[in-house]
């Protein structure tokens, strides 16, 4: 009767988590850690984890907690991406998809929820910071650059401005120098 009460309390709501993560630990152990931690937490749970497919960075320590744990793990990758995030031996089930658009189509498809550690945006993203308003967000995409998640390059798909003006201007002005960044990172 107790063993039913521990189980059923261990038992979550939801059966798969879609973890979104960076193929990069960053620069500071903690990051290592959470992502240790949250594999340990969705073993602890019974909980199947569905994420980007690479085998490493964060990506590859979430996912081998996992299925270490017995816990079913479902990686959905792009096909470009496959030899630049995964490298050597995979965990669970890999499912090659098109582009990122289908990648997170499928994620979203096969989870019942989302985690989000560190991780990257590979489009050119405008900002109207009216009055200051997206100031704390900057400072941390900013820690992101210093802990190495973002490269200083990347940092620049993040425009801001204090008016639609000058953002779209700051935008077109960045636009071939951010494409360049995107097909570089797509084609690797």
């Amino acid at each position: 009767m107790e063993e039913n009460k521990a189980a059923a309390k261990a038992m979550s709501r939801f059966k798969r988590v879609c973890v979104f993560c960076g193929s990069s630990t960053g620069k500071r152990n903690c990051y290592r850690d959470a992502a240790l931690d949250l594999g340990q937490e969705l073993v602890s749970k019974k909980l199947d984890l569905v994420y980007g497919g690479g085998s490493v960075g964060l990506m590859g320590l979430v996912s081998h907690v996992v299925h270490r744990g017995g816990g079913h793990v479902l990686g959905i990758i792009p096909k470009t991406l496959m030899n630049k995030e995964i490298t050597g031996e995979t965990v669970g089930e890999v499912k090659p998809v098109a582009d990122m658009h289908q990648r997170k189509a499928e994620m979203a498809r096969n989870s019942d929820c989302f985690i989000a550690l560190p991780v990257v945006v590979f489009k050119q993203v405008g900002l109207i910071n009216v009055d200051g308003y997206y100031n704390s967000l900057l400072n941390f995409i900013d820690k992101a650059v210093d802990d190495g998640f973002i490269s200083p390059s990347q940092r620049s798909i993040l425009v801001s401005a204090p008016n639609a003006k000058e953002l779209v201007q700051k935008l077109e002005v960045g636009f071939l120098f951010v494409s360049r960044i995107c097909f570089r990172f797509k084609y690797l």
